[in-house]
């Protein structure tokens, strides 16, 4: 990491930058293009003012930039500092531009002296500026420069040229495009601290340049279906995802989600074929439910039931298996067959609370808080972050442990892997290390120490805002460590699908050691099938867990 020092330090971005290009030339001078080995190489001979306003560039918002906005103390007249960058092709100065880019370049005073008379005539002077764009549109289609919107006067206008050659810099160094140039000045400013994880040289997120082409490509049709775009936008993002596999896990995890989003974005169109083929060709673990429900939806019950018994074999995870019993009866009632065997019920201890509503308590949970909590017996609002909390601290030295491809870069709240099939394999004994402490009580002694001393350190599981040291020493003191393995384990065991849909509250009897956890449902609501699958393996095993329905008085 570059060394930590007070914002704002001039050129901080440049530095964090340039660690990017030097870890990146490290660790991947072999999936790195001679133009971006040359980019790197030509970038290092810039004037330091002209680095610094590429950059600047790069880390903002769009591709368009007027030069009366690039006004930086340290980098001066930004027009100067512009030009080796045009004269390298990096941006280009004065592109033309259509309307809606000069729209989102310019205030409504700005365009006002260009487009002022014609929507005086149309009755729009003081309309909004996305009506006035939509009357120009039609009457300015073609794109020009600046100056011949707005007069020889205007400042200039540039395009940066080499954004998707950032996108790629970034991908490589951070393994994903969900994190950005933030993290450098988030960590710099000790808002975000990171475990310091030994990882060597070699570490990286991709092995292959066509992995990294692939997630590229990938991300491409994600962004079209996060824009709930036209049917033709998706059929051309669907066309370009592979049909076959990725030998690459990580990439065929990707592959698999995107069919599934495609799949759903047709289904809510009722294109029922179309949901059909993105569902049988993913491996995403709700796509089988998914098809099921569809071919049901066709009047397909025999190919439906088919389907749901082959996946009933061996289900993806719980969530699957629940869906498609839950479908089972009314797919063997439409295909004239008898019913099969219920599943076993494990219904919670059921808690019926009468309440006002408290207009100043806020949400339901909170009422119910109010209404339990005893100095003998404390309550707290926990949902998730307790048991997750919990096994963080107890399993800190398994979950960042330098397993090879986990860590790769200094930015990591958790392994790479952590979702992905394998991550408990991989650690098995780091992690049956870590539990077999609760076999003989170490693990108080653990999770306290690692409560005082990774204070803050950003972990996946840990959220430090709700887990104070009170409720800690209740847990500690309160829950058996024969419960904590069992919920332990099942959260191991699917850590996608499990670390979510925990009661709400925990309410403690600190004099008995015992406590109860609360899943509150207010007026109208129902269990959510996560929360179904969590209260039925805490009462299998013995987990005391109950299941708080508040009722309105009559008026």
């Amino acid at each position: 990491m570059p060394s930590a020092s007070p914002l704002p330090q001039p050129y901080y971005y440049l530095d964090n930058f340039q660690f990017v290009l030097d870890w990146l030339q490290a660790r991947y001078p072999d999936l790195l293009s001679p133009e971006e080995h040359g980019f790197m190489r030509d970038f290092a001979g810039l004037e330091r003012p002209s680095r610094a306003l590429l950059v600047r560039m790069a880390m903002r918002k769009g591709d368009l930039f007027r030069a009366d906005r690039l006004r930086y103390p340290e980098i001066g007249d930004p027009v100067a500092a512009a030009a080796p960058l045009a004269a390298a092709g990096w941006v280009e100065r004065d592109p033309s531009l259509r309307i809606d880019e000069l729209f989102g370049l310019y205030t409504r005073d700005d365009l006002a002296q260009a487009f002022g008379d014609r929507l005086a005539q149309a009755g729009l002077a003081r309309a909004g500026k996305r009506t006035q764009l939509e009357y120009l549109l039609a009457l300015c289609p073609d794109a020009r420069p600046v100056a011949q919107w707005l007069g020889a006067a205007a400042a200039p206008v540039y395009r940066l040229r080499i954004t998707d050659l950032c996108e790629r810099y970034r991908l490589m160094f951070f393994g994903n495009l969900r994190q950005d140039w933030t993290e450098f000045v988030l960590a710099e400013l000790g808002l975000y601290v990171y475990e310091k994880v030994d990882f060597s040289p070699s570490s990286r997120a991709f092995q292959l340049r066509s992995d990294v082409d692939d997630y590229l490509s990938l991300h491409r049709c994600a962004e079209t279906l996060d824009q709930e775009a036209r049917d033709e936008a998706v059929d051309a993002a669907v066309a370009a995802i592979p049909s076959a596999p990725f030998r690459n896990s990580w990439l065929e995890t990707r592959r698999a989600r995107l069919l599934f989003r495609a799949g759903q974005h047709y289904e809510r169109r009722r294109h029922w074929e179309a949901a059909s083929r993105c569902y049988e060709h993913s491996g995403h673990t709700e796509a089988r439910a998914r098809h099921v429900r569809v071919l049901e939806r066709q009047e397909r019950f025999e190919d439906a039931l088919r389907l749901a018994r082959l996946a009933l074999e061996d289900p993806a995870d719980e969530a699957e298996a629940q869906r498609l019993q839950r479908a089972l009866p009314r797919l063997l009632r439409r295909c004239g067959l008898p019913p099969g065997r219920p599943p076993i019920r494990f219904d919670a201890e059921r808690l019926d609370l009468t309440l006002a509503q408290d207009p100043g308590a806020g949400r339901v949970e909170a009422e119910v808080l109010r209404h339990l909590r005893q100095d003998a017996a404390p309550v707290f609002y926990v949902e998730n972050t307790l048991v997750n909390g919990l096994f963080g601290l107890l399993c800190w030295e398994a979950i960042f442990a330098p397993v090879p491809a986990a860590f790769f870069h200094p930015f990591q709240a958790a392994p790479a892997d952590l979702l992905r099939p394998g991550f408990h394999a991989r650690r098995e004994a780091l992690f049956q290390t870590c539990l077999s402490q609760l076999d003989d009580g170490r693990y108080r002694r653990t999770i306290r120490r690692n409560f005082q001393d990774k204070s803050g350190v950003q972990c996946s599981f840990v959220n430090w805002h709700a887990l104070d040291e009170s409720l800690l020493e209740f847990a500690l003191a309160c829950i058996p460590p024969a419960h904590l393995g069992r919920l332990f384990a099942r959260l191991l065991g699917d850590i996608r699908g499990n670390r979510s849909g925990l009661p709400d509250l925990i309410q403690f009897w600190p004099a008995d050691q015992r406590y109860r956890m609360i899943e509150v449902k207010g007026p109208g609501d129902r269990l959510q099938d996560n929360q179904r699958r969590w209260i039925a393996y805490c009462r299998q095993h013995g987990i005391p867990v109950s299941v708080c329905h508040v009722r309105r008085p009559a008026a």
